[in-house]
């Protein structure tokens, strides 16, 4: 009985020992909009790509301090600002916006606890958003900020006046604001395809494979050891690429038509500098930031203009006026456990983003028309 033999399958076999070449940020990768939980994922992206964690960072430093006003307790109360502890060894409620902010701006909000110990103010701290879950109430406008407990019971928390909690853009769906990185997944993990494919043709270019053809005449003799021939010369080239590891200049003799190229050596690299930068272009838009501000130079001028000048004041004023009422509530408290019943006022300072060189030009301007006053005895 004859069994027909089956036909030899055409799809290629797939290795266990290689891997994906993959960039390592998983959660970039694998991630799907409209899901919850993407505090992992935003930390990631940070992590993955310096010009977004710089992005943030100078977002943070450009919004400044303040100063408040109110009254009778105004030098008290700011020299309690300037060195009220805030944990992790910082100090000065400087710090406590710096880390308040950036919580604001990766998660789309941030989470902070006045700590009043023997009636009085003693600490302000910021706190991990996502360990936190917020519970809405019966009225839109109430809310319970709750955490897990040791059993793993999500429980409120019990002094719900002393905690701080601001939102970035809050949508009507969830109490949960909008990260200033929520539309960004998809373009980085793009980027960071591009990056990992120029990391793995180095690599390659750095560490060169060859291919070494000898080619037998047609003598009989000849062909009949080309095996052995081809071990040979196998032999030899490795025994002289590893001297020339250690420094040994080492020629390499073979008879016969040897030919010796490298792997890919005619293999075309794609250029990458148009697609980084537009989806640069894409992921700096919307920060805010002028290119030049995180190292690129992609105009002929590093001058900020007029324009763009006015557009950032406004992306900051912005955050401002989003942690405006926590600040107030931190200056509001220390005033009542006083005795003060002022109200404060939160005053920012004055945001400065003009040529230097104008500047002291404007200056030397001032004191020549104020020498030419005082000259004329005007």
């Amino acid at each position: 009985m004859k069994f027909k033999r089956s036909a030899p399958s055409s799809a290629a076999a797939a290795t266990q020992l290689r891997n994906a070449n993959s960039h390592p940020f998983g959660s970039v990768k694998h991630y799907v909009p409209l899901f919850g939980g993407e505090a992992n994922l935003y930390r990631s992206m940070r992590e993955a790509l310096p010009i977004l964690d710089a992005a943030i960072c100078k977002l943070v430093r450009l919004c400044g301090g303040f100063r408040v006003r109110c009254g009778r307790s105004e030098a008290a109360l700011n020299d309690f600002l300037r060195t009220v502890p805030c944990g992790r060894g910082q100090f000065g409620i400087n710090s406590f916006l710096s880390a308040y902010l950036d919580s604001l701006l990766t998660y789309g909000q941030a989470i902070g606890e006045m700590v009043v110990s023997n009636n009085q103010l003693s600490a302000v701290c910021w706190g991990d958003v996502t360990q936190l879950q917020i519970q809405e109430g019966d009225s839109p406008l109430d809310y319970t900020i709750c955490a897990y407990d040791e059993g793993g019971q999500l429980k409120a928390l019990p002094f719900q006046h002393l905690l701080l909690l601001t939102t970035l853009n809050p949508e009507p769906a969830n109490p949960y604001g909008v990260s200033l990185l929520r539309s960004m997944p998809f373009l980085t993990d793009v980027l960071l395809k591009i990056y990992n494919t120029i990391g793995i043709n180095f690599e390659r270019a750095g560490n060169v494979r060859y291919s070494i053809v000898c080619k037998p005449t047609g003598d009989a003799l000849e062909r009949g050891n080309a095996s052995e021939r081809a071990e040979t010369i196998a032999r030899e080239w490795a025994s002289a690429m590893q001297d020339g590891k250690s420094g040994v200049v080492r020629d390499f003799v073979a008879v016969g038509d040897v030919s010796i190229r490298v792997i890919g050596a005619d293999g075309q690299i794609l250029d990458s500098e148009v697609p980084v930068r537009q989806i640069l272009e894409q992921l700096i838009a919307k920060t805010g930031l002028p290119p030049f501000m995180l190292g690129l130079s992609w105009s002929s001028t590093e001058r900020m203009s007029q324009q763009q000048a006015d557009v950032l004041t406004s992306e900051l004023w912005a955050l401002r006026r989003a942690v405006e009422p926590a600040l107030e509530r931190i200056s509001t408290l220390w005033l009542r456990l006083h005795g003060d019943s002022s109200v404060p006022k939160i005053v920012w300072d004055d945001i400065t983003l003009q040529d230097l060189v104008e500047e002291a030009q404007a200056a030397l301007y001032r004191a020549q028309a104020s020498q030419l006053r005082n000259a004329n005895g005007v």
